[in-house]
């Protein structure tokens, strides 16, 4: 019959260049897409629910299926009130992790950042670090936590600071080798490959850092 996947996120960088291939794939008969508004994308493969995502539990009879991909994040410019940016960071990926334990759903797969600490002083590592261990701690069997450097690729929207970062880090990349590799710039399309990657093959580690990301997911 075909899996079905759930995606969170994907109006985003990451999560449309993870949605085209999920519906190029035909081991999937239907992707669920949970957005506070429509994509306007005409595939018969696309199952949208709208409405707001910081209420996901609203959604929790229509969240079901296979494989949970979680691409949610906000940006500090965008998203000025910490109490806020934490809903969104915090609150959806988690709400995500628990109705998939509800709904038994086995393979659930979240976007982090390198630095992610629940005992940082940095408020966004903080809140990465925070969710990691809320959704570990909902014990699914095939549970995914990716942990990238700064994210390159082309948005709709500008970012002068991260447009600037990826300039310095263009430069910086071929110095960072050893341990200090898991620092180099990396493209959202290997995001992408890697989170399909991780649904397909389901190893048994966890954590994935930004090395460990660019290794599985550049030769997709």
């Amino acid at each position: 019959m075909g899996k079905i996947a759930i995606v969170l996120g994907a109006s985003g960088l990451t999560g449309s260049l993870l949605l085209n291939q999920l519906l190029e794939d035909e081991t999937y008969r239907r992707v669920k897409i949970f957005a506070r508004r429509s994509l306007n994308l005409s595939n018969p493969k696309i199952e949208e629910h709208i409405g707001d995502l910081l209420n996901l539990g609203k959604f929790e009879k229509e969240f079901t299926g296979d494989e949970v991909f979680c691409c949610i994040g906000t940006t500090a410019k965008k998203t000025k009130d910490k109490g806020m940016y934490r809903k969104i960071d915090f609150g959806i990926p988690v709400a995500a992790a628990k109705i998939c334990k509800i709904n038994k759903i086995d393979t659930f797969i979240v976007v982090s950042a390198l630095g992610a600490n629940a005992k940082s002083k940095i408020f966004y590592n903080r809140i990465k670090g925070e969710m990691e261990q809320l959704v570990l701690r909902q014990k699914i069997m095939n549970v995914y936590v990716l942990r990238p450097s700064l994210i390159k690729g082309k948005r709709t929207e500008k970012r002068f600071a991260e447009a600037m970062g990826s300039v310095i880090m263009k430069m910086l990349n071929p110095f960072l080798i050893g341990k200090w590799k898991k620092y180099r710039a990396i493209k959202a399309e290997t995001i992408a490959n890697t989170m399909y990657a991780l649904a397909q093959a389901k190893p048994n580690y966890k954590i994935i850092e930004s090395n460990k990301i660019q290794e599985i997911g550049a030769y997709l």
